[in-house]
């Protein structure tokens, strides 16, 4: 019967503890001691449990004797004992001692005290006699005189204000009076609160509840109390607030150390729980996997690859790194708090061909990769050569027509004689006695043409490009000149050509014409 009691005191609410069903007497005047003839008022309060109309009666005890039944909660009594009231259905208060003294005078304290009250001592003399001073004394040492008032504030108690207290008086200049002693406690409006972590050893990267748990008193079911969180070094998790819990969403192994929490009253009453180690569980990287985009590996020439290291258990911060197989180079190394990371190549070329893993490390042991095995193609090389050979044949183009164009202004400068403007002249009748090889240095001067050939017109892969420049001299049908070949009145002499050919993977080549092998080539006229 007696653990059932117990049992009923107290029940956690919300992370706080509540009395249970059990009511609590209060008085009026609240002194526990006072004069013979003098009345108090009882009131049983009973707190949250039983609402007042489903309450059919209150009993009274002194000392163990039942002292009558009422159906309002109040009583005013006039001697001195111990008091206890009780409800149908719960269990009996605590009691309260009264004394109705009949000495002359008498140190009055309140019956109940808590921590954050001001404890109120009043010193009384008896009807008729008036006190011209007062001494308090605590605990045999005098802690205050006073010529003008009777009572004696302490503001703000706490459980050092505990202790035996009376009173001496005086009457008039030699007349002293003591009183009786009053032993005062002062009581806990709540204890020391406790923390609690769930779970207790929590796992890195998961959430964690911390609750402030503590007691309330039933005497006091009005006292709101703030609650706070903080970490060793005075890292504060949580400013104050109403709320006894905090959730912390993600806890890492750098956070372990040791938590404390508090809870304050609007009193000024504040207290903090024990430290408490909390020691966050890490969890060794493993299943580390390689992957490529593009996909398996597969790469284009002069595009970018990107290697991506992930890992499928693991917490905390994890230093991945990448590494060439076949020379153990190191490409790179991230360090993130993340089960994944990635390094990019931004252009790959033929020497990026290869194998390839990657490392994981998050400080609890090391795991690596499978090689991925990279390749690459050269599609998109070949393109970009091909638009940058058209762009160089573009250019060689207009060098070569200049070069042309020097070397036909030279020529005309060695013939001498003729000018630019008498091209279109009919060349003179040969004379007497001048046969027409003799008129050949005149022939300098008939009209030029410069023609540039090209032997394959359309460009492709794999095709042959021709490029010629000839100068083309107007001359007798028949002749022959010295320096190329006639074809009916027109002489034509080659001062350039070249042949340039575009193989896959390669860059473009010039081949001289005057001294390649000229079977090799198709559509490809004669020097």
């Amino acid at each position: 019967m007696l653990l059932w009691a117990s049992l009923l005191l107290l029940a956690p609410v919300g992370g706080q503890f509540e009395a249970a069903s059990k009511p609590v007497i209060s008085l009026h005047p609240p002194w526990t001691v006072v004069f013979k003839g003098e009345t108090v008022t009882l009131t049983c309060n009973v707190f949250h449990f039983h609402a007042p109309e489903k309450i059919r009666w209150f009993l009274w005890y002194l000392g163990r004797r039942k002292l009558s039944e009422t159906p309002e909660n109040s009583l005013e009594v006039r001697d001195s004992g111990q008091y206890r009231c009780q409800t149908q259905d719960s269990l009996p208060s605590d009691h309260v001692s009264l004394t109705f003294s009949s000495g002359l005078l008498i140190l009055q304290a309140p019956h109940s005290v808590f921590e954050g009250d001001t404890l109120v001592l009043r010193c009384r003399i008896k009807k008729g006699e008036t006190l011209t001073s007062v001494k308090y004394s605590w605990n045999r040492k005098v802690i205050s005189t006073s010529n003008q008032s009777q009572d004696l504030l302490i503001p703000h108690a706490s459980s050092n204000n505990s202790g035996h207290y009376y009173c001496t008086g005086y009457v008039g200049k030699s007349y002293r009076l003591r009183s009786n002693i009053k032993v005062v406690h002062i009581q806990e409006l709540f204890p020391e609160p406790k923390l609690k972590v769930t779970p207790s050893q929590p796992t890195e990267g998961k959430s964690v509840n911390l609750s402030c748990e503590t007691q309330q008193v039933l005497e006091r079911p009005d006292t709101v109390l703030h609650f706070i969180f903080f970490r060793e070094h005075g890292v504060v998790l949580s400013d104050w607030s109403q709320s006894p819990e905090l959730q912390i969403t993600a806890l890492w192994r750098q956070d372990s150390g040791v938590y404390r929490c508090g809870a304050a009253s609007a009193q000024g009453v504040c207290k903090y729980s024990l430290p408490l180690q909390v020691s966050v569980q890490g969890v060794p990287v493993s299943g580390v996997l390689l992957e490529t985009q593009p996909p398996e590996g597969r790469a284009l020439a002069g595009e970018p690859l990107v290697l991506v290291c992930s890992a499928a258990e693991g917490t905390g911060d994890t230093t991945f790194s990448w590494y060439r197989e076949d020379t153990g180079e190191s490409l790179g190394r991230k360090r993130r708090r993340s089960q994944r990371a990635q390094l990019e190549i931004p252009a790959v070329g033929g020497s990026h061909a290869g194998g390839y893993f990657c490392t994981a490390d998050n400080g609890l042991g090391l795991d690596l990769s499978a090689v991925l095995n990279v390749t690459v193609t050269g599609t998109q090389r070949n393109r970009s050569g091909l638009t940058a050979a058209r762009a160089i044949g573009g250019l060689l183009s207009i060098l070569l027509l200049a070069a042309g164009l020097l070397i036909y202004h030279r020529h005309r400068r060695k013939s001498g004689d003729c000018s630019p403007g008498n091209t279109t002249r009919s060349p003179p009748a040969t004379g007497p006695g001048e046969t027409p090889h003799g008129r050949c240095q005149e022939q300098k001067d008939s009209p030029v043409e410069l023609q540039h050939l090209h032997g394959n017109v359309s460009l492709r892969e794999g095709d042959l490009v021709y490029s010629e420049i000839q100068i083309i001299q107007l001359g007798q049908e028949g002749e022959a000149s010295a320096s190329g070949a006639c074809l009916g009145d027109k002489c034509t002499t080659v001062v350039y050509s070249s042949v340039k050919t575009q193989l896959q993977g390669d860059s473009a080549r010039d081949v001289r014409s005057q001294d390649e092998d000229e079977d090799d080539y198709e559509n490809v006229p004669p020097a």
